[in-house]
């Protein structure tokens, strides 16, 4: 059975990894699982696209003390630090906002009223998280044998 290989074009800068369309998933997953939750913990302080507690379930609000507000102040500094571990360490941290992103897709599934569209949404996200963690994985094993 024959197989396609991707077409790889050559820079006159370099080895033409810019052009590889692995790197190419990988630096737009890695820019995205960077700076969306960065912009949206930032948010979580402000509540500027949403008022952020009306997404929180009520089972989870009576589980943690304080406000839903003050909660979402602590999910939004959570949200930020996964953001920078994406853009320092993006295996370990597309598995970080992976699983953060399931607890939100629990949460939203368990809120009043249901969200579902928006839990299908950040599943999606999810898989994307995992996907980068995965070529992440990929792309450092063979930079490492260059």
């Amino acid at each position: 059975m024959a197989t396609i290989e991707p077409i790889r074009v050559r820079t006159s800068r370099g080895s033409g990894r810019a052009a590889d369309p692995t790197d190419q998933a990988f630096l737009i997953l890695r820019s995205a699982f960077t700076l969306a939750p960065i912009l949206f913990g930032l948010d979580k302080f402000f509540n500027l696209m949403v008022d952020w507690p009306l997404y929180l379930a009520p089972w989870l609000d009576r589980l943690v003390p304080g406000t839903a507000q003050e909660f979402m102040y602590a999910v939004g500094a959570v949200e930020i630090l996964a953001g920078v571990l994406v853009a320092f360490a993006p295996r370990f941290g597309g598995l970080v906002v992976a699983a953060w992103l399931a607890g939100i897709v629990v949460n939203l599934l368990t809120a009043e009223p249901r969200f579902y569209d928006i839990a299908l949404r950040d599943f999606g996200l999810l898989l994307g998280a995992l996907a980068l963690a995965r070529l992440a994985a990929g792309v450092h094993a063979r930079r490492d044998r260059t």
